[in-house]
């Protein structure tokens, strides 16, 4: 199989191909643990887009560099978010990598490598969720900026644990380990840190080797409920999350 040129055409997301057709892509800055970004954000769906495409895909590994899946952001990247046609942009971006995930035709493994404290969800809208026992799990951005976490984050933890501990987790910000997520039934399974990715691999392999057509029809089939949430509420949350942060402008400044 040849590479792709899209492997190589995004600033924060590696990828590699192995022979069984499973596709490792890593977030990243410089080789080195992600900043999430503007450009983060506007790049994931496209990337997934292309994912989705190429047919010598079989199955993905979701993952971080080094021992983070994702615990920085830049917010002043994202934009003037208080804009409504910035935040327009910023809203359509959001539903489409979430609805991507979903709809990938190939079964998809997240791997968290470490905490996954800003964009969880991705994790937990994989089909198998596999955590380093280092990892840790929160929603640090939307309590710290001010802003209400309105862009498919609620909806993923109440799918995955239920309302009151999504409500708990959203609210407080405050993270809970590997072992509670286990507990909670977010991950499948917890395994030791070095281990982690190349678990998440074993399992990819098992599933790129089954039927083209099994792996599409069972993506559709566990992901159908999801879907509904995510087409259904992410619009008005995200409409709630946009008037919040508007509200930015208007607050004092430190």
């Amino acid at each position: 199989m040849t590479t792709p040129d899209y492997f190589t055409q995004y600033e924060n997301l590696a990828m590699s191909r192995d022979e069984d057709g499973v596709l490792l892509v890593r977030f990243h800055t410089k080789g080195g643990p992600v900043t999430f970004t503007g450009q983060t954000h506007e790049d994931f769906p496209e990337a997934l887009e292309r994912i989705a495409l190429d047919r010598d895909n079989r199955a993905m590994v979701l993952t971080g560099t080094g021992d983070s899946f994702m615990d920085q952001i830049d917010g002043p990247s994202l934009g003037e978010i208080f804009k409504p046609a910035a935040w327009e942009k910023t809203r359509v971006e959001g539903a489409k990598v979430l609805q991507r995930l979903v709809e990938l035709p190939l079964p998809v493994v997240g791997v968290a490598n470490g905490p996954a404290v800003i964009h969880s969800e991705y994790l937990l809208l994989s089909d198998i969720h596999i955590a380093s026992e280092r990892a840790t799990y929160a929603d640090v951005p939307h309590p710290s900026f001010g802003i209400t976490g309105g862009d498919g984050v609620q909806v993923v933890w109440e799918e995955a644990a239920g309302t009151a501990r999504a409500k708990w987790l959203l609210w407080t910000g405050e993270p809970i380990d590997a072992r509670t997520a286990l507990d909670w039934g977010v991950v499948s399974e917890v395994v030791a840190h070095e281990r982690a990715v190349e678990r998440g691999l074993e399992i990819a392999r098992g599933l790129a080797a089954k039927p083209a057509l099994y792996r599409s029809l069972q993506k559709q089939t566990l992901n159908r409920n999801l879907r509904k949430r995510i087409v259904q509420d992410v619009p008005f949350g995200m409409a709630l999350e946009g008037l919040t942060a508007a509200d930015l402008a208007y607050q004092p400044q430190a």
